[in-house]
């Protein structure tokens, strides 16, 4: 509705219901409904102002307009933390954490465009069919040969890359068994380009790398030790006649240096860049006699600790490189394990319209990289080391680190990948090393999905206003100290099993074959994912003893504990939350927003109507003309200032002539018309919105009802329990009051009594002129007055008076018994 009321060059809510606050030019009153003034000049001249010349000129009115300028800029990085006194003003702090949600929704919508723009469902279906034709597929022909990864000898290596991987590498027929062109050769599956030229890569150990016992001494000449790059050998090897090689360059070794190369791990042991190295050519037939030639001369032997064979293609279809390195190890013990590694990147990052897309949403997440680096800079600047004392600002700076080392990689890559294609379009006859970058772009990759995991969890630190979304945090944070005391007992156990596992089944059973190893695999069987069979084959009587142990200590016992931990503490945080309020609740600030929206409304649809019926009464006079005087003195009487009166007028005044001819106002009746029937539009679509949120808490709140409803016999059982806790209450607070009140008649008796005593022994000190008989005759009176005097005050209601006038006399007789004698008949 608002796009339509400013549509409207000629409405009323541009000139009288516009939001924004503004002057009248002579009298700088400001308009109580907000409205944008049409000031009119003394001379008739007609122009939309909102501030006069001499205040847009004036130092103050350029300082506020700084002012304006700087808390405009400063709100921009208006948080919960950099805001003071925000606690105390409700509405803000609600606007405030909404405002601050949203926008960080939008920084994890546009990060999640950037990572899914690196990768796609093709990149493992690359990867997938490159993985089945160099590794896993077997041909059968004349003998069953194995694939590369069932090599097992170095026959096996021998046959495997000159038929299967040499095969893969250079297709030289389509499958009807015409021969491909020239212009087709150099493709894997002839969509692939292989970059550059494959090469293969040795390293070898020394002979007496190793000791040999003094008993086989006599027995074994030669020893070669498992691979240390400190006994690795560098010396030239080969064939005494040199006339039967092709090329020296695979006997002779090169340095990393020179080979511009890095370490590298395989499944045995990590080796170092250089080596004994042999670049295939683009021709089938040259490549597959380079082979034969290095078989032929046993470029292979004892020495050899492991062969790699590294080659990277590209895939135009799909913009994606293939980093493929194949390795075979030969351990110390014999044979050969064999691993592979397909690395599928997206090296050249914009080349399609969506790369682009991706491009232009990497350009806003260094924008709002800089944004919250600003907006954490603020916050540290405000709390200083206190700062780091939260969770989620220390994970807020961790997601800007992470952010930074990306962005400087994403450049980095750009220049480098650039680099290395324009050298290998100089020459193409080299072998192309995208190691570095493949590596470091599976880096990227890791480090941009962990940013993006800690983004979606600082989702949480958001919605922390609400107490159901606390439960987790709160939960975690009570049992943190029950669950790290319980861990250390938990990993004791654990561990024990593990190298328990290790030493009983490592040599036979491949799940227990490392430590390491040893550990996954309970954790698996935690998990219920676990070979049996294979551990009962191991050992016929401790496997089963091991397993069955293991699953009652650790599963039956240990986790059980753990989990009641958890539990436990739950059911404590869910008990304190029932008694809890959110800091605020979205549906009241909505339902409040609802509220002031809806009076905004209706305020603006009573004005019309209020213009409208004075449009109607303004012409006392009935000659159908209204003029200036007639139509304030209608709309003074309903409250409106002289602003919004002579706005209002001089708009439809067309004429200027002060007086509102049957065009004008019938033109103006039109526009009030149609701003009231907008709004009585909009006045329905907020209440049938409101309608149906009515219905949705009903329905909710119906469900609540019958989950907490309880029976009428149930309610009259505990109307009687209530009963009856009551009376027994009621003789409880009787016989209290009883006891209390007799402790206080006895205090006041003792009291009493002292007084007597003091009373009588003085009188009978200043009698000294009576004689011992009058004496004790007067002792005698002044006990028993005293003594009835004192039984009439403190009888006790219900008790009969004799009894008690008797034992009270009973007692003080035996008191006035017990005073000396002396004190008696004193003088």
């Amino acid at each position: 509705m608002a796009a339509k009321m400013n549509a409207r060059t000629a409405s009323l809510g541009d000139s009288v219901f516009d939001e924004k606050s503004n002057k009248r030019k002579n009298t700088g009153t400001v308009s109580p409904a907000n409205s944008d003034i049409f000031v009119v000049k003394p001379g008739g001249d007609k122009r939309n102002l909102t501030h006069s010349e001499q205040q847009r000129r004036s130092p103050v009115a350029k300082r506020g307009i700084g002012r304006t300028i700087l808390h405009g800029i400063r709100s921009l990085w208006a948080t919960r933390q950099t805001e003071k006194d925000i606690g105390k003003n409700k509405e803000l702090y609600v606007k405030t954490t909404l405002r601050e949600l949203i926008i960080y929704l939008v920084f994890i919508a546009i990060l999640c465009i950037i990572t899914f723009g690196m990768t796609s469902s093709k990149t493992y279906y690359f990867t997938t069919v490159l993985r089945t034709i160099f590794t896993e597929r077997k041909i059968i022909d004349i003998g069953d040969q194995p694939a590369f990864d069932d090599i097992a000898n170095y026959d096996d290596f021998w046959n495997v890359m000159s038929d299967k991987v040499l095969n893969g590498l250079f297709d030289t027929k389509w499958y009807n068994g015409e021969n491909i062109t020239n212009d087709q050769l150099g493709y894997v599956l002839f969509e692939n380009k292989i970059i550059g030229l494959p090469r293969l890569r040795q390293l070898r150990m020394k002979n007496n790398s190793c000791v040999v016992h003094k008993k086989f001494r006599s027995l074994i000449d030669e020893c070669y030790a498992p691979y240390s790059s400190r006994k690795e050998d560098q010396g030239r090897f080969g064939p005494e006649n040199r006339s039967l090689l092709l090329s020296e360059e695979p006997w002779n070794y090169k340095t990393s240096s020179e080979l511009q190369g890095s370490s590298r791990s395989g499944l045995i042991s990590r080796y170092s860049g250089g080596g004994y190295v042999q670049e295939l050519t683009r021709n089938f037939e040259t490549a597959q006699a380079q082979i034969a030639n290095l078989k032929e001369n046993l470029w292979l032997d004892r020495s050899s600790r492991v062969v790699f064979l590294d080659f990277t293609l590209y895939n135009a279809n799909i913009n994606l490189f293939c980093q493929v390195k194949l390795t075979v190890e030969f351990p110390a013990s014999g044979g050969a394990v064999s691993s592979k590694s397909f690395a599928s990147v997206k090296l050249i990052r914009y080349v399609s319209t969506m790369d682009y897309f991706v491009l232009a949403c990497e350009i806003l997440f260094i924008i709002f990289t800089i944004y919250y680096t600003v907006e954490e800079g603020l916050e540290i600047t405000r709390f200083k080391i206190h700062y780091f004392k939260t969770i989620w600002n220390v994970l807020d700076v961790l997601i800007l680190l992470i952010s930074y080392i990306c962005i400087a990689f994403n450049i980095y890559r750009q220049v480098k990948v650039s680099e290395i294609l324009d050298e290998l379009l100089d020459n193409e006859n080299t072998f192309a090393d995208f190691e570095f970058l493949s590596y470091w772009q599976l880096q990227f990759n890791n480090v941009i999905a962990f940013t993006v995991f800690l983004a979606w969890i600082k989702i949480f630190k958001y919605v922390s206003f609400n107490k159901t979304m606390t439960q987790l945090s709160t939960t975690l944070s009570r049992c943190a100290k029950d669950v790290l005391g319980f861990s250390v007992m938990f990993m004791i156990v654990f561990l024990a099993y593990a190298q328990l596992g290790y030493l009983l089944f490592g040599s036979m059973v491949e799940d227990y074959k490392t430590f390491s190893a040893s550990i996954f695999t309970l954790f698996r069987i935690i998990l219920g994912d676990f070979d049996f069979d294979a551990i009962l084959n191991a050992h016929r009587i401790l496997g089963p003893i091991f397993f069955l142990t293991y699953v009652f200590f650790v599963f039956f016992v240990l986790l059980n504990m753990f989990l009641a931990i958890i539990n436990d503490t739950y059911s404590e945080v869910k008990n304190d939350m029932s008694t809890q309020k959110s800091e605020f609740e979205l549906g009241e600030y909505l339902k409040k927003s609802y509220g002031k929206m809806l009076g905004r409304l209706h305020l603006k649809r009573d004005r019309v109507i209020d213009i409208q019926n004075a449009l109607k009464a303004a012409d006392t006079n009935k000659d159908g003309v209204i003029d200036f005087d007639e139509w304030r003195r209608e709309l003074k009487s309903r409250g409106f200032t002289d602003a919004e009166i002579e706005n209002v007028f001089t708009r439809y005044d067309t004429d200027g002539d002060r007086t509102l001819r049957n065009i004008e106002q019938t033109h103006f009746q039109k526009d009030l018309s149609t701003q009231e029937n907008d709004l009585d539009k909009d006045i329905k679509n907020l209440n049938d919105e409101s309608d149906n949120a009515v219905k949705l808490n009903a329905n909710g709140q119906k469900k609540i009802d019958n989950l907490n409803h309880i029976t009428f016999d149930e309610f009259k059982i505990l109307i009687r329990r209530m009963d009856r806790m009551e009376y027994s209450v009621g003789n409880i607070v009787s016989r209290i009051d009883d006891v209390l009140t007799k402790l206080e008649a006895m205090e006041k008796g003792k009291v009493k009594r002292r007084e007597v005593l003091t009373r009588i022994l003085n009188s009978m000190t200043e009698d000294n002129h009576l004689s011992k008989e009058a004496k004790h005759e007067r002792l005698e009176k002044m006990i028993r007055e005293e003594l009835i005097e004192n039984s009439s005050d403190r009888q006790s209601p219900g008790a009969p008076s004799s009894v008690y006038r008797s034992s009270t006399s009973l007692r003080h007789e035996d008191e006035f018994s017990r005073i000396p004698s002396g004190m008696k008949f004193n003088q």
